[in-house]
């Protein structure tokens, strides 16, 4: 078997610890470890090395050239990882946060908010996953969830946050700026209960028989596609009212907002796992919720 190329991490600890203190002892305090271990480290690294790394005098250590060439690479690296992990997972836990929900709830609640979200809270270090299976999903792998679902499907720890409705949108010209759900080509987000059959029936023009609804596994998708002439498609209200901010885009029907059987909940962490970031995080959601109501 070949010898890798990389000595073990606990030997390069021991080394570097062992070279900045000039001491084993001290370096056996930082680490944590026995005076002997920290010896038996660099012996087995400078063994690996080939190289003798420091001078052993009684009651006195120095570095080696050898040593000294060494020490500054090894330092270095070690930053180098340092740095990758904390862009990683954060460098202060208490301001990080990573938080999951969907991704129309990222890009059209939350993205036109960041700003806001900065003043009050300058110090936070917001992490936004949108998974909703695979690995970022195993248990410790996010902080704060939001969630779309019944309200019989959530736990008791979850906190509602909002309801929705649902409502047609369409690029500004579409059809001739006459749009009719029962001609044009409909587009819809999979997985919601209440879509363009539920809609146009308490409309009173239900869909034909065998009618064709185009199911995209996001709202971001299917709005994206009506932005760009292609159809008509379901929107929820802040999806819309985000979208009317920035773009051109037209809600034929106003009038006929379907309530939709889910809503939007947050999940913080239990109790005994709250951080600074997760607590301020709620009270900033619970704080832009109620001023949008007295808004709206």
């Amino acid at each position: 078997m070949s010898r890798p190329d990389l000595p073990p991490l606990t030997w390069l600890r021991a080394y570097e610890a062992a070279a900045r203190h000039l001491s084993f002892t001290l370096a056996a305090k930082e680490l944590n470890l026995t005076q002997s271990a920290i010896s038996q480290h660099v012996r087995s690294l400078e063994t690996w090395l080939g190289h003798d790394l420091f001078l052993r005098r009684t009651r006195a250590l120095s570095l080696t050239e050898a040593g000294a060439n060494y020490l500054p690479v090894v330092r270095e690296a070690f930053q180098l990882l340092a740095g990758g992990t904390r862009a990683l997972v954060g460098g202060d836990r208490g301001h990080r946060l990573r938080l999951n929900c969907n991704m129309s709830f990222a890009a059209y609640w939350l993205a036109p908010r960041m700003g806001r979200l900065r003043d009050a809270l300058p110090w936070l270090q917001l992490h936004v996953m949108t998974a909703t299976w695979g690995p970022q999903m195993e248990p410790g792998n996010t902080d704060f969830e939001i969630w779309f679902l019944r309200p019989e499907e959530m736990s008791a720890d979850a906190e509602l946050l909002f309801t929705e409705s649902l409502s047609p949108v369409c690029a500004p010209g579409f059809a001739g700026d006459a749009p009719d759900w029962l001609r044009d080509p409909l587009m819809d987000c999979a997985g919601v209960l209440s879509g363009w059959h539920s809609w146009a029936e308490a409309a009173g023009r239900p869909l034909a028989p065998g009618q064709r609804v185009e199911l995209m596994s996001t709202y971001v998708i299917s709005l994206s596609a009506a932005l760009n002439g292609q159809g008509l498609a379901m929107g929820q209200g802040f999806m819309t009212r985000a979208l009317q901010a920035t773009s051109a885009l037209m809600e034929p029907w106003p009038d006929q907002r379907l309530p939709l059987s889910e809503v939007y909940f947050m999940i913080p962490p239990p109790r005994h796992a709250e951080t600074p970031a997760s607590r301020a995080f709620a009270d900033w959601l619970r704080a832009e919720v109620a001023a949008e109501t007295q808004t709206a």
